[in-house]
C-alpha cells in the first residue's frame, strides 16, 4: 500500500494564472482520489497544440487559474472507492476523453463519445463532486480536460485512464494519449482508406504524420502531404508520405491542385490543423461519389465551415473525429502493443 494513500500529497506544478501568461511553477496541494477516480504519478508529459489553444484563450470558456496537460504517462499511485480494475503500480495513460463502458456510446462500435466522460473543455472539476483535486493555500486550481498532467501527480476519474504493459517505453508512448492516436485512429477508424488508394493529409505535424502512418499501414498508394512549411517533407517520407504540396507555390486553391493531381480529387483526405481554411480545402478536394474528408484539427471558436451545397450532393463525405475513434480504456492497450511489436521488429533488423 502506497504510504501518501488517503493523504494530501504536496508536489510541483506549472500554474497558469492566466491567459497567455507564462506558466509558474508551484506547489500544489493534491488531494486523495475519491469515488471512481486514481491519483497518478505523472513521469513524462508532453506539450500538445490543444494546451496552447486554451492557455490562449481561444476556447470555449477561459477557466483560470489552471493546470494544463493532458497527453502524459505515468504509474497509479492511488485509488478510490469502486475502482477494482486499477491498482497501485500500474503502468497508465492518462486520456483527455472517456469510456464509462456503460452508456449507448460506449456500447457502441461506431463511437467513442461517452455520454459521461467525453471531452468537456469548460469543466474544471471531478464529477464526483464538483470539486478540484488541486488546491494552494486552500485556492482551488482547475482541472484541464480531466487530466492536468502539468503536475507532478494528478487525479482523473477511472473512466479516462487506460492500463498498459509495464514493458512500455513511457517517454515514448506518452504521446500515444492523445495526438499519434488521433491521427492514426482518423486515417485507419474514420477514413478507412481501401488499398491502392490516394489520401492527402494536411498538415505534416505530429498529428499528420500519424495520420500518413495510417494510410501507408492501410495500404495507399499515393499518400499526398501538404503543408506551409516545405522543411517538413523530408520527415514525412518516413511516414509514408510519396507526394508533397506547399499551397504557397501555387496561385490557385490547393483543393483544385490537388484535384487536377489526382484526376477529380483523393479518395481520402484527413485535416490536421485546426485551420479552417485547410478543413474546406480538405473536403473539398476528395473525389465526387466516394470520397471521403476527416476533420481532426481544432478550430477557433468562431470559425464556421463554408462550402457550396452541390459538394454535399456530388456524394462527398464530411467526418469529424475525436481521440481517432478509440475508445481510451479498450483500445488503447493494443495501440500501444502495435507499437511495441513494431519496436521490437526494428530492433531485430538492426542486430
Amino acid at each position: 500500500m502506497s504510504s501518501t494513500q488517503g493523504q494530501v500529497i504536496r508536489c510541483k506544478a506549472a500554474v497558469a494564472w492566466e491567459p497567455g501568461k507564462p506558466l509558474v511553477i508551484e506547489e500544489v496541494e493534491v488531494a486523495p482520489p475519491q469515488a471512481m477516480e486514481v491519483r497518478l504519478k505523472i513521469l513524462f508529459t508532453s506539450l500538445c497544440h490543444t494546451d496552447v489553444y486554451f492557455w490562449e484563450a481561444k476556447g470555449q470558456t477561459p477557466i483560470f487559474p489552471r493546470i494544463f496537460g493532458h497527453e502524459a504517462a505515468g504509474i497509479v499511485e492511488s485509488v478510490g472507492e469502486g475502482v477494482t480494475d486499477l491498482k497501485p503500480g500500474d503502468h497508465v495513460l492518462p486520456v483527455f476523453t472517456g469510456e464509462c463502458k456503460e452508456c449507448r456510446h460506449c456500447k457502441s462500435e461506431e463511437s467513442n463519445m461517452c455520454d459521461l466522460l467525453r471531452i468537456n473543455t469548460d469543466r474544471g472539476v471531478m464529477l464526483n463532486d464538483g470539486k478540484s483535486r488541486f488546491s494552494i493555500n486552500g485556492k482551488p486550481i482547475y482541472h484541464f480536460v480531466g487530466t492536468s498532467t502539468f503536475s507532478e501527480y494528478t487525479v482523473v476519474h477511472v473512466g479516462c485512464v487506460a492500463k498498459i504493459d509495464p514493458e512500455a517505453p513511457l517517454d515514448k508512448v506518452c504521446v500515444l494519449s492523445c495526438g499519434i492516436s488521433t491521427g492514426l485512429g482518423a486515417t485507419l477508424n474514420v477514413a478507412k482508406p481501401p488499398k491502392g488508394s490516394s489520401v492527402a493529409i494536411f498538415g505534416l505535424g505530429a498529428v499528420g504524420l500519424a495520420a500518413a502512418e495510417g494510410a501507408r499501414i492501410a495500404g495507399a498508394s499515393r499518400i499526398i502531404g501538404v503543408d506551409l512549411n516545405s522543411n517538413r517533407f523530408e520527415e514525412a517520407k518516413n511516414f509514408g508520405v510519396t507526394e508533397f504540396v506547399n499551397p504557397k507555390d501555387y496561385n490557385k486553391p490547393v483543393q483544385e491542385v490537388i484535384a487536377e493531381m489526382t484526376n477529380g480529387g483523393v479518395d481520402r483526405s484527413v485535416e490536421c490543423t485546426g485551420s479552417i481554411n485547410a478543413m474546406i480545402s480538405a473536403f473539398e478536394c476528395v473525389h465526387d461519389g466516394w470520397g471521403v474528408a476527416v476533420l481532426v484539427g481544432v478550430p477557433n471558436k468562431d470559425d464556421a465551415f463554408k462550402t457550396h451545397p452541390i459538394n454535399v450532393l456530388n456524394e462527398k463525405t464530411l467526418k469529424g473525429t475525436f481521440f481517432g475513434n478509440y475508445k481510451p480504456r479498450s483500445d488503447l492497450p493494443s495501440v500501444v502493443e502495435k507499437y511495441m511489436k513494431k519496436r521490437s521488429t526494428r530492433h531485430l533488423n538492426t542486430c
